[in-house]
């Protein structure tokens, strides 16, 4: 390894399910409030999968945060490093995009571009059924002891982070987690079945069924009661 190592810190999760964006605000609270060297690369990798295959084999140090379940209490942070990165990621999968982060390693390996070191930083998650919903504030709190882990790693290869106490803009300001969390509806007005429009339509029209017709698309009232679809 140079002296000078390529270093790539890399949130992947999505958003929109409540913990399993953790990886993702991590990278965002690096963004805003961190200034790092040329040589430290910081990535949202969402749910990109294959396509961060070429930020993989250009990082000499890879570090990746994610919400992984490890059948530990919730919040429960978790480290593992180097070899065990991929075992991890495969154990339980929560999502299609722990996957395709598997097969981003694995390619890289294959074409022989390969991080000589890799760190897995992952939280438990405590919600992952909530479409639209932001983290809880258990998980939430593990942002910063993850971010100090980072640096603390990134020591090691005389990496030295400066904070900013004004935090900077975001490329992206509608993944701001304030912004996410001010302008989402309320729980009992977000519909889970999808946007209410479609819904509430004559295309899901709740009736019972006409003796002389086929059986039709309907919506049963109390699932949609359930999750606010009234």
């Amino acid at each position: 390894m140079t002296s000078t190592p390529r270093i790539l810190l890399l949130g992947i999760g999505n958003l929109l399910w409540a913990d399993e964006g953790f990886g993702v605000r991590v990278v965002e609270h690096l963004q805003k409030y961190y200034r790092f060297s040329e040589q430290v690369t910081v990535l949202d990798g969402g749910t990109q999968g294959v396509y961060l295959v070429d930020h993989v084999q250009n990082a000499d140090v890879l570090v990746v945060f994610d919400a992984v379940d490890y059948g530990l209490p919730p919040a429960t942070l978790k480290i593992v490093e180097d070899a065990d990165v991929p075992n991890f990621l495969g154990a339980k999968k929560m999502s299609l995009h722990q996957t395709g982060f598997q097969e981003v390693l694995a390619m890289a390996q294959m074409l022989g571009d390969y991080p000589e070191r890799l760190l897995l930083i992952g939280v438990q998650p405590e919600e992952l059924e909530d479409y639209g919903g932001s983290l809880r504030p258990s998980v939430k709190a593990r942002i910063q002891p993850v971010i100090d882990i980072a640096l603390a790693y990134l020591a090691e290869f005389g990496v030295v982070a400066d904070r900013v106490d004004a935090p900077r803009d975001l490329a992206d300001p509608i993944l701001d987690i304030q912004r996410y969390e001010q302008e989402r509806p309320a729980p009992e007005q977000a519909c889970r079945l999808g946007d209410e429009r479609v819904v509430l339509s004559n295309a899901f029209e709740v009736r019972p069924p006409q003796a002389s017709e086929q059986p039709s698309l309907q919506v049963d009232v109390d699932y949609r009661g359930k999750y606010g679809c009234v």
